[in-house]
């Protein structure tokens, strides 16, 4: 435990380090005492206002949702006993986008600015609820296939808002969320999802104990005491308040909930539960850097932090399936 106290400090410790990169970075470079004069001045001076206005909650957005994550990857990968679970696999991820598509289609997101994320959380409750209750008593397989099925109905959905968008420009708006991104996001973002990120947080760390005894089995969990419909309401409505207020407001961005808990499992062992708090950690370094990345690749446009998430993970993932296949029995 002392070792996974030390990683976790390690991490923690990158982590400041990405984090005062990412208030200097951008398309304008400020200088380390300007970043600093810009945290505490009260004036409104253009450093001030790139950095408190600008970078520091894209910045906080970032530690945040990369954090939920790391967690809830870790999670449905002990639920689930899947090393290939990542947060998308309850449906929340793609029923918190229909929720924005919603807002975007119908145009209410132009007339209030956070509906957006308001209907992306109402989405990605909605989604967990219905996957909880198509899912519930049939254990872990049942609960992998109904999420499997509302992630398929909330794709139909948003292909056919593509399909029938109004005008041009809502189909660019559509498309241009669902790649992903932290730009263009302030303090009102960072307020509104913060505490669903925090409870959803907390109920997923609730069932760290639970993921121990079922490493074992389920029937060896139950006779363990573990109250699998508990572990599993958990697990489903956790991601969905966390997963679901990070992709309301972030938009779809994979693969590091996937990712995060494989590069730590080498340093702090495969018992789920010490797993959780350095994922989480990993997750929001994870996020952080590709954020900081998007800022520095130059094409043109900012490149999405969807999309080079994708372009990151894609290979690590191909490596962790040709690995199974080769350790597999």
């Amino acid at each position: 435990m002392h070792r996974d106290w030390l990683i976790s400090a390690a991490i923690f410790l990158l982590l400041g380090v990405i984090f005062v990169l990412s208030l200097l970075a951008g398309r304008v470079w400020l200088p380390a005492g300007e970043v600093w004069h810009g945290l505490w001045s009260p004036s409104a001076d253009l450093a001030s206002t790139i950095v408190t206005q600008l970078r520091l909650p894209r910045a906080v957005l970032a530690l945040e949702v990369g954090a939920a994550l790391g967690l809830s990857g870790a999670v449905l990968q002990g639920v689930t006993r899947n090393p290939l679970a990542e947060p998308g696999l309850l449906g929340v991820s793609l029923g918190a986008a229909l929720g924005a598509v919603i807002a975007v289609y119908f145009g209410f997101a132009m007339h209030f600015t956070p509906a957006a994320p308001l209907f992306g959380l109402i989405g990605a409750l909605l989604a967990g609820l219905l996957t909880f209750a198509l899912g519930r008593g049939g254990g872990t397989i049942t609960l992998v296939l109904a999420g499997a099925a509302v992630s398929a109905l909330a794709a139909a959905a948003i292909s056919l808002a593509l399909n029938l968008a109004p005008n041009p420009f809502a189909a660019y708006e559509i498309t241009t969320w669902l790649m992903g991104s932290l730009a263009d996001r302030s303090w009102v973002h960072v307020i509104l999802v913060t505490p669903f990120i925090l409870l959803g947080s907390v109920m997923l760390l609730f069932t760290a104990r639970a993921l121990d005894a079922l490493a074992l089995g389920e029937a060896q969990a139950q006779s363990l005491g573990v109250n699998l419909p508990r572990l599993y309401s958990l697990a489903v409505f956790g991601t969905a308040a966390a997963i679901g207020g990070a992709t309301a407001v972030t938009g779809v961005i994979g693969f590091i909930g996937l990712v995060a808990p494989h590069l730590v499992r080498p340093l702090v062992g495969h018992q789920p539960s010490r797993v959780l708090l350095p994922a989480a950690l990993c997750g929001a370094l994870l996020l952080l850097i590709a954020d900081v990345a998007t800022r520095l690749i130059h094409v043109g446009v900012e490149l999405k932090l969807g999309v080079l998430t994708s372009l990151i993970g894609t290979p690590f993932f191909f490596w962790l399936v040709v690995r199974l296949r080769k350790t597999a029995p």
